[in-house]
């Protein structure tokens, strides 16, 4: 006869409150163990869509934490808040009419010169990027390496929040990315082809065939599909 196995309880601390909640559950989970219902700031729930920002101090620790919700477990003594937008003031640009110039992002961001390279926003990524590095880049011009390091940005804006000089870190890189795309990235012919293809209308008959059947036919559809190695 084997005894039950009593989930073990912790104390986190929602808001200033206190619950108990099962040992175990990522810090989104405790809270809607607590009763909390997200309306917004949560999205993907898998690390993804950075719509969880998270702050949170642990137990007996002075340092201040930031982190997604869906991925940090909840710990025992845990303070927790939830940050569901990050605020933070995004220059206004039309892309068709931008340049690949060293200066661009500079002259649309010039608040990445107050940068002090204190590293405080590359500590706060959760996904562990080189945010201070691409900020960096940004102020030299190079536009390749902002693009490259900021790639696994998820726009969460926790490194925003930490950063003293008050830089919008998540909009520098976005922006040199999308100057990367449009302006340095070689075309790819393929690409174009299968535009080509598109607008002249190849695909068409095959698109109506598929939203003409019902829900098991389209599963059938892909789960016999032939996969390319």
């Amino acid at each position: 006869m084997t005894e039950d196995i009593k989930t073990r309880m912790i104390k986190v601390y929602i808001m200033g409150r206190e619950y108990e909640v099962p040992e175990g559950l990522t810090i989104m989970k405790a809270m809607e163990y607590a009763g909390y219902r997200f309306i917004r700031g949560a999205g993907c729930r898998a690390g993804f869509c950075g719509a969880c920002g998270t702050i949170f101090r642990k137990k007996d620790e002075y340092k201040f934490r930031t982190a997604l919700a869906c991925q940090t477990p909840a710990e025992d003594g845990m303070y927790l808040t939830e940050l569901p937008f990050v605020p933070a003031n995004k220059a206004e640009y039309e892309l068709e009419e931008l340049t690949s110039e060293p200066s661009i992002i500079v002259s649309l961001y010039p608040e990445i010169a107050r940068c002090v390279s204190c590293n405080t926003c590359t500590k706060a990524c959760p996904q562990d990027l080189q945010v201070m590095d691409y900020i960096q880049a940004s102020l030299r011009g190079d536009i390749n390496q902002a693009a490259e390091l900021s790639f696994d940005c998820l726009q969460c804006g926790l490194c925003a929040a930490r950063c003293p000089a008050d830089i919008v870190h998540y909009h520098v890189g976005q922006l040199a990315r999308r100057v990367y795309g449009k302006y340095v990235l070689p075309r790819s012919q393929h690409l174009k082809e299968r535009n080509d293809e598109i607008k002249a209308g190849a695909f068409d008959q095959e698109m109506e065939k598929l939203t003409a059947m019902g829900l098991e036919q389209l599963k059938k559809l892909y789960t016999e599909r032939d996969i390319e190695k």
